[in-house]
């Protein structure tokens, strides 16, 4: 399930060869009834023919390596093409001490956010038997009440595109404890997170509005989720080693996949997902290839053919045209395009802590592909090698025929210049302390030398920084892969831009100029020096004049406020210190954002109301009182850049939500 931003995790050296050996598992599977397939489309030129003997062959040569090298435990992979399943491989170890191997027909890998594609298909399920329905007021379904925006509810068609308007949610999203686990609709009823865009308007991936689609389900069924799920989808399907539930059934739990951050490092244990319905599944690999037939095959045993085109082919852009970027990949129903060469494919991505996955569908070809992997691995490898896999599988099987454009140099100098300037994502918090990651996260666009795009934070599978040839106007690929970043225009100016990766679930808006990095973090660093100068001040100049034997310039009320205002800079340090330990301990695993820092967050919103207030009230007395006396220039000026520094970080703390007095985020 994706948190946020894409996470690279801390590198660190390969210290271990638990993976001297990745052993294979191929394994014989028993294929589905297919439908009848249209006649074979001719093979391009340079291509190779998608069949068992073939991918195999590429599969067993492409992944061993790649966990070698990656620091992978383990991955599973399956390829079905015509209602069959042609690839099903295990890779690695399930559990790297007991030197368990990946089993495709029985190892359970976690999906993560692919877990969403059960959720919607039960969706779906109640749509078709008239208990749900796309359009209406989510609110008729619920016991619980979520406001309107601008007068405007939402919808269960919003909530599957991730247009609902839900701000991030964190807390509790992953955790190891089992006694923080709670049912779904205690879950949801903690608390509502603030709709922060209009419905319908930006994609704003949200794990909480999935969770709340999947308790509609349970409220409109009569079934518990994870009931309903078994009996309406993984029984039709023949899906036997597959569940929702947290802690897995007893049956189940001795075939689930150990995950790991890296193979050379222990185990983190069993993986509980708050948000259950938008990523708690645990599945193996076959069971998904039956969950991949299904789709492909038109919804075969768990929805109507017309209800299962109406999941995949209804993108979001024929609903609201302004809220997408074309020619990006777009949302549809739950799934999401991942489009590549030419070729039609949806999609699905999910991330846990541990396990990295994806599923796609290239639907007019039949065929599907899903690989799952149970350690993120060295720098985050598992992220790359997942994308890579998928793109040179489509490279192998389904080259691309198209030749993109190009927009001449003039030009293309032109439309990069207009890009530059600050952005924040979609996906964010606001109401909350989770905000201040859109200071320190927003992406600066800028250009080189040459006049041409850099955005620092994109880069490539090496970890360069990819470089970007506009092939249309206002659209760009990626000049060493497939990637396109485009941007959207109101009256001739670019206001809001993604790329494919994330399109049809979040953009990047320009940031108001009242809250740009571009000016508060020089503004901030500038601020924190100041302080931290006067504080040392204090010090350094008792020992100067002890040493000479002189006495302090100041008097009285004079006194009072030189001293309060190098006490106040020591307060404000320290309130921020505090911050950014808390912020450091919380996000290095993302288990910890639990009631347990509720004691924390409380400290430190409150602190901060006391004392960056307070702060600036004894830097204006210090500053009339330097002015009153008549103090030299020096000091005079001192005093003022003292105020601005704490008008600043008071600034900085209430528009980035460090004084929301929450611990709800």
């Amino acid at each position: 399930m994706r948190v946020g931003r894409l996470i690279v995790l801390a590198a660190a050296l390969f210290g271990s060869a638990v993976l001297a050996q990745v052993p294979v598992t191929p394994t014989a599977v028993v294929t589905p009834t297919p439908v009848l397939a249209a006649p074979p489309t001719p093979v391009p030129a340079g291509s190779h023919e998608l069949n068992s003997t073939d991918v195999g062959a590429w599969l067993d040569g492409y992944l061993p390596y790649a966990l070698h090298n990656g620091d992978i435990a383990g991955a599973v992979v399956t390829v079905v093409k015509d209602g069959q399943v042609i690839a099903a491989r295990g890779y690695g170890y399930a559990d790297v001490a007991k030197r368990r191997p990946v089993d495709p027909a029985r190892t359970l890998f976690r999906p993560g956010s692919t877990s969403k594609l059960v959720t919607w298909t039960a969706v779906m399920q109640q749509v078709e038997a008239g208990k749900l329905d796309l359009d209406t007021d989510v609110n008729r379904y619920l016991d619980f009440k979520i406001p309107p925006r601008n007068g405007k509810p939402v919808t269960l068609r919003q909530i599957m595109t991730h247009t609902g308007g839900f701000e991030e949610v964190l807390k509790n999203i992953i955790f190891y404890d089992p006694k923080i686990n709670m049912s779904l609709e205690a879950y949801l009823k903690t608390w509502v997170p603030t709709r922060i865009f209009d419905a319908g308007t930006t994609p704003d991936y949200s794990n909480w509005a999935t969770a709340l689609a999947g308790y509609m389900v349970q409220r409109v069924s009569g079934m518990p989720f994870d009931d309903y799920v078994e009996q309406r989808i993984f029984a039709p399907l023949g899906m036997k080693n597959s569940s929702f539930r947290q802690p897995l059934p007893k049956a189940l739990q001795a075939d689930m996949a150990v995950g790991y951050e890296r193979a050379s490092q222990p185990p983190l244990g069993f993986e509980f997902v708050g948000p259950a319905p938008a990523g708690s599944l645990s599945a193996s690999g076959l069971d998904m290839a039956r969950f991949m037939i299904s789709h492909l095959q038109q919804g075969r045993g768990i929805l109507k053919p017309e209800t299962a085109a109406i999941m995949h082919d209804s993108p979001l852009d024929r609903v609201d045209p302004m809220s997408l970027i074309p020619p990006l990949n777009r949302m549809e129903l739950g799934f999401f395009e991942t489009n590549i060469n030419g070729r039609e494919v949806i999609a699905h991505l999910g991330d846990t802590n541990n396990f990295h996955t994806s599923l796609h569908l290239f639907m007019k070809d039949g065929v599907g592909f899903y690989v799952s992997f149970n350690s993120a691995g060295r720098e985050g490898a598992a992220h790359v090698v997942r994308a890579q896999l998928f793109q040179d599988f489509a490279d192998r099987y389904f080259p691309s025929t198209i030749r993109d454009g190009r927009v001449d140099a003039a030009t293309a100098r032109e439309h990069a210049k207009a890009m530059v300037g600050h952005w924040e994502v979609s996906r964010r918090s606001v109401t909350n302390f989770i905000n201040i990651l859109n200071l320190v996260g927003q992406v600066n666009i800028s250009v080189d030398d040459k006049g041409e795009l850099v955005i620092p934070s994109l880069k490539g599978p090496g970890g360069a920084v990819q470089h970007w040839d506009e092939i249309a106007p206002f659209v760009w690929r990626d000049r060493n892969g497939h990637d396109r970043l485009a941007a959207k225009l109101v009256d001739g100016k670019p206001v809001r831009w993604s790329f494919d990766m994330i399109s049809p679930f979040m953009v990047y808006d320009r940031v108001p100029a009242a809250r740009s990095a571009g000016w508060l973090m020089p503004a901030m660093y500038a601020s924190l020096g100041i302080l931290l100068l006067t504080f040392l001040y204090w010090p350094v100049g008792w020992l100067i004049r002890r040493n000479y034997g002189a006495r302090i310039a100041v008097t009285g009320a004079a006194l009072k406020a030189y001293r309060a205002t190098r006490i106040m800079a020591l307060l404000v340090l320290g309130v921020l210190v505090g911050w950014a330990t808390l912020l450091s301990v919380l996000f290095a695993d993302v288990s910890n954002l639990n009631a347990s820092a509720s004691l924390w967050l409380w400290l430190l919103q409150i602190a901060g109301a006391v004392i960056f207030v307070g702060a600036v009230g004894i830097a204006a007395w210090n500053a009339w009182l330097t002015w009153r006396d008549g103090r030299r220039w020096t000091r005079k000026l001192w005093s003022v850049l003292v105020l601005l520094a704490t008008l600043i970080v008071l600034y900085v703390a209430s528009t980035y939500s460090l004084l929301a007095m929450t611990v709800d985020y």
